[in-house]
């Protein structure tokens, strides 16, 4: 009888372990790949250019490119202070990029673009880094006159782009 319970036994952790097994579809690692984008878009670069009739500004971001907002505001604060960002201006843009991050897992910075820059071109006056908070990532440029912009995505390697008009706005804008 002893004999029977021991090989019932053995059968059904035979049964069970196959049977677990069978639920891992083959080549299934547990393990996280490195290689993978994150799984959050990380906002790592703002940079810009002047060009004959308009300035741009390009928000560099690794992963794939979150929901992205702009919205004209009266001035520009830093998330979760509230505090006035010194930006010389009249007029101001507040690009929002939600879910996103300028950190990675661990905390640590992934962000490489200014955090706070005056700019010299006809329209764009300046550029901060105005929040890394709550999975947004908030941006803010300055402008002397009001800004007729235009926006866009463009991929490999992923970026959003505002093109900003020197005077009215262009045709077709």
């Amino acid at each position: 009888m002893l004999h029977r319970q021991t090989l019932a036994a053995t059968a059904a952790g035979i049964l069970l372990a196959g049977g677990i097994g069978a639920t891992i579809p083959a080549g299934a690692t547990t393990a996280p790949s490195r290689t993978t984008a994150p799984t959050t878009a990380q906002v790592v670069d703002v940079r810009w250019g002047g060009h004959r009739t308009f300035d741009r500004l390009v928000i560099d971001v690794r992963g794939t490119m979150p929901p992205v907002s702009v919205k004209p505001v009266k001035e520009l604060r830093y998330d979760g202070s509230g505090n006035r960002v010194p930006l010389a201006g009249k007029f101001f843009l507040e690009i929002k990029l939600s879910p996103a991050a300028a950190h990675n897992e661990a905390g640590q910075s992934v962000y490489k673009g200014p955090r706070l820059v005056r700019i010299h071109l006809p329209a764009l006056r300046g550029v901060a880094l105005t929040g890394d908070f709550e999975g947004v990532v908030t941006i803010g440029a300055a402008f002397q006159n009001k800004p007729h912009y235009r926006t866009f995505v463009l991929h490999s390697p992923e970026r959003f782009v505002l093109d900003v008009a020197h005077t009215a706005p262009f045709c077709g804008w």
